[in-house]
């Protein structure tokens, strides 16, 4: 039997979930986030999907253009700017956006042709003290792009929530007040709000939004979960069971022995593992779903197979498993193996086949070049 290990992408949530994000931040213009290969559901195929984004965020100039070979037109956002002369260079011939958060790359822009302006964006550090411009500093940094020839006015003006997916936790008030006291009285467009800050934080609406784990199908707030915001998900990872087992009662499963049958009972093997990016480290009992219907994880995570326990299920060989997706939300899976959702999204092996599908669209293979 061939090895059907398989990541379905499905285009029409992409579409239905950028929808869900208009009706969350209503009259905010939306930069679709679509860095780290589109969150691990490839970039091409995502950016065609959310073609109805106002503009892309990316975190590198590779991911930038590669939004420009899926044919997208739309405003492109370096997060993480650029930081040499070829680059920047690049980013002018595509007329990308680009975020200047360091020192370093002021010298950059003084060498800019008024003729050919650069649209910028002032990352301001308003406490996160990841990239950006500490408030004290964030002023003169503004005075200096305003005055270069280079620099296309007005210069957009952008900060980064750090908490915001605990929506307890007041600090994401905190940072939205420090940026809108720098900000009052500039002119230019802003850009607050992430994935959490739209689903927690209205007053970080103003403006611009970012959302990145919104657009897949999955809740940004912790103990969430994408249904609470009207998602739907958009990878369903699956397998087929390879064998089904007969275990005694004592009998020991897996590496290191470290799940013991408590009862005459059967299991079944799924052809899945760390080696395609299932974390080894869930633990007994993390769901999946056999034939639609609840089983849990059984002893160790190996690199190409998981055992599972099928008491009360009937099943057989060549029956699907459904690991995280459609019926069985990603976020259980990750509060199960003590991580978080976009770990297990990016962490999809090149091993596994993707598909795509459409609202009404029949299921077609995807080049292993485009899913990548």
């Amino acid at each position: 039997m061939s090895r059907d290990c398989r990541a379905l992408i499905d285009v029409g949530a992409l579409r239905h979930n950028l929808a869900a994000v208009r009706r969350l931040s209503p009259g905010s213009p939306v930069m679709a986030v679509v860095k780290a290969n589109a969150y691990g559901h490839g970039l091409a195929i995502a950016a065609r999907a959310l073609a109805g984004a106002d503009a892309f965020a990316v975190a590198s100039l590779e991911e930038a253009l590669a939004v420009r070979a899926a044919g997208l037109t739309q405003p492109v956002v370096l997060l993480e700017g650029v930081s040499n002369r070829l680059a920047l260079e690049a980013a002018l011939a595509q007329n990308f956006e680009v975020v200047i958060h360091d020192p370093s790359q002021l010298p950059l822009l003084e060498t800019l042709d008024a003729a050919h302006p650069l649209t910028v964006w002032l990352k301001v550090d308003s406490g996160m003290n990841r990239l950006g411009f500490r408030i004290e500093d964030a002023h003169a940094v503004w005075r200096l792009l305003t005055a270069l020839p280079g620099v296309r006015q007005p210069i957009g003006l952008m900060t980064h929530l750090a908490n915001a997916d605990d929506p307890g936790d007041d600090f994401s008030r905190v940072q939205i007040q420090r940026f809108n006291d720098f900000a009052a009285g500039l002119p230019g467009p802003r850009s607050i709000a992430n994935s959490a800050g739209i689903a927690a934080w209205p007053d970080s609406h103003a403006g611009w939004v970012r959302p990145g784990i919104l657009l897949y199908g999955v809740s940004p707030l912790v103990n969430g979960s994408g249904v609470d915001h009207g998602l739907r998900p958009v990878m369903t990872v699956s397998t087929r069971l390879i064998a089904v087992k007969q275990l005694a009662a004592s009998d020991r499963v897996g590496y290191g022995g470290a799940w013991t049958a408590p009862e005459a009972m059967p299991i079944g093997i799924a052809a899945i593992g760390y080696g395609d990016g299932y974390p080894r480290q869930a633990p007994n009992g993390a769901p999946v779903l056999v034939n639609g219907r609840r089983a849990g994880l059984v002893g160790r995570v190996s690199m190409d197979m998981i055992a599972v326990d099928l008491r009360d299920l009937e099943a057989t060989v060549g029956d699907p498993v459904t690991l995280w997706g459609e019926g069985l939300p990603i976020e259980e899976l990750a509060r199960a193996a003590n991580m978080i959702p976009y770990e297990l999204l990016c962490g999809v092996t090149q091993r596994v086949k993707f598909s795509v599908c459409g609202e009404n669209e029949e299921h077609n293979a995807v080049p292993a070049s485009e899913s990548l």
